[in-house]
């Protein structure tokens, strides 16, 4: 047995007593499917009109009362990089001070590009505990980014890495019952990119480089009790260096990210190039790294209308975890024509008419992303929720 696999089977042993409880993906179909919802952060970063923050805090509470498990809200990015996710430490806020009434609890996950951007996460969760308990928390000291600035930004993970250098100095204060307030919790996502010119192009550093400045970050979030989602970018696909990504360097990457402690990959196809054989070559070599079916959920954009297939390559696979995005807000700026995530409205219908479960409230959806779209001056990417909004209002007499 090599290091790296008895390195992986001791994290997946540890991963039994954290707090984190994934779906396995030895259930059947028709048991369940966690969708993760990313419309808030993914969705909006890249949209160019200004969004007020009263409606991102909306589109939080709206979405969290369909039935989701897991919504990513908000990123820490800086707002020279990421103008329209320079509001995420109002909306963490209000989740904090404001709880969500939802079906169930909720696992809130925030985007975090450097060691400034934890620092100002944990300066908000330190705050929220504070005003909670009656006495003042001390923050986190201030950390000083020394990386080089980068004048790009990805579709599945915005601005860039920066040093972080000092991240063992910061505040130790928060622990992990600091993770769940009001029944709900939260955890962190980082970024890598499966190709060096992406990474270069992206966040002006190479892919190992990126390694080394997030190993800080998440060995101190995971410390302070928030597990770690990981993305890989343009996994099925680069916009530099063409469609055929090579697998086996995005399952060097998976393991190396995983061994440094993230608790699940997010396999992104950022430029939507995927097609089903493509899909089905790495999910096979994933495998045969190491990587099981339940530390990877699939991240499909819909660029050449293929997302729905490779999600059906995917949960032919094992996988029970896929991102969307409300609508299909989002998209990729390095890629002419590219489209945004596949929509939660269209995945759901999807996964429902095979018989799995999902907990998502197909109408509500539907109505959010008719709602968001129109907030923002956008046309509603879903077909299947472009239709049950049809359906509803013929049955209201509306038609």
């Amino acid at each position: 047995m090599s290091f790296r696999t008895q390195s992986l089977l001791g994290r997946r042993a540890y991963r039994h007593l954290s707090q984190r409880t994934f779906t396995s993906s030895s259930r059947a179909l028709a048991d369940h499917v966690r969708i993760i919802e990313v419309g808030p952060r993914d969705g909006l970063q890249n949209e160019k009109t200004s969004i007020p923050v009263e409606t991102k805090v909306e589109l939080v509470r709206r979405l969290a009362r369909t039935g989701l498990e897991t919504i990513e809200a908000g990123s820490f990015s800086h707002p020279k990089w990421v103008p329209q996710m320079a509001s995420s430490d109002r909306v963490l806020s209000s989740t904090l001070n404001n709880p969500i009434t939802s079906p169930h609890p909720i696992t809130y996950q925030w985007l975090l590009p450097n060691s400034r951007g934890l620092d100002n996460f944990f300066k908000v969760m330190n705050s929220a505990l504070s005003a909670a308990d009656g006495y003042p928390t001390p923050p986190p000291s201030p950390q000083h980014d020394s990386g080089p600035a980068s004048n790009t930004s990805s579709s599945d993970a915005n601005a860039m890495p920066s040093s972080t250098s000092g991240a063992d100095s910061m505040d130790t204060s928060q622990d992990s019952a600091s993770n769940e307030r009001n029944g709900h919790k939260h955890e962190v996502s980082i970024f890598m990119a499966a190709t060096e010119s992406f990474s270069k192009k992206n966040t002006n550093c190479t892919i190992q480089e990126s390694l080394d400045r997030f190993a800080p970050l998440m060995a101190e979030s995971r410390r302070q009790g928030f597990p770690v989602r990981a993305y890989i970018s343009v996994a099925l696909g680069c916009p530099f260096e063409g469609p055929d990504t090579d697998p086996h360097k995005v399952a060097d990457l998976a393991v190396k990210l995983l061994e440094m402690g993230a608790d699940e990959i997010s396999v992104a196809d950022t430029t939507g190039m995927g097609t089903a054989p493509a899909t089905k070559q790495l999910l096979r070599t994933l495998k045969e790294a190491g990587v099981r079916n339940d530390d990877i959920a699939m991240h499909f954009h819909d660029t050449f209308g293929q997302a729905l297939i490779n999600t059906m390559v995917s949960l032919d696979h094992g996988i029970r975890a896929f991102d969307s995005a409300v609508g299909g807000l989002g998209g990729c700026p390095y890629s002419p024509g590219a489209t945004g995530n596949v929509a939660t409205e269209d995945l759901v219908y999807t996964l429902h008419s095979l018989g799995a479960k999902t907990g998502v409230d197909l109408e509500e959806m539907s109505r959010i992303g008719g709602w968001i779209t129109g907030e923002i001056g956008k046309e509603n990417g879903s077909s299947a929720g472009r239709a049950t909004l049809s359906r509803l209002r013929r049955e209201a007499g509306e038609l």
